[in-house]
């Protein structure tokens, strides 16, 4: 029991403290080599892409779920403004087994 309360103690120290902000990297601060880079070195990572707006990026199908599929992505970049960083995963619909894209 008397360890019980230093741990109770640190915990509510813990949610005191609030939650972290994780930081996110945001396209447009990047040229789009080294977006692209990112993307390729993490294989899957979220990068922002300007304001309150990310995306999760992969850089091939092997870091997606076993019923998606990729689709090319494009982000804002510092030197491109629709720069192929990578792609995106996807749930495929109908129109894109069977649709005229």
């Amino acid at each position: 029991m008397l360890l019980a309360v230093p741990l109770l103690l640190a915990a509510g120290l813990l949610a005191a403290a609030g939650p972290a902000q994780a930081q996110r990297v945001d396209t447009t601060t990047l040229t789009c080599a080294q977006a692209r880079g990112a993307v390729a070195r993490a294989g899957g990572i979220v990068l922002g892409s300007g304001g309150p707006t990310y995306d999760r990026f992969v850089r091939d199908r092997s870091f997606c779920e076993a019923t998606e599929v990729t689709r090319s992505a494009y982000a804002p970049t510092r030197t491109d403004p629709s720069c192929f960083v990578g792609y995106r995963c996807i749930e495929p619909g109908f129109d894109d087994w069977f649709g005229d894209r």
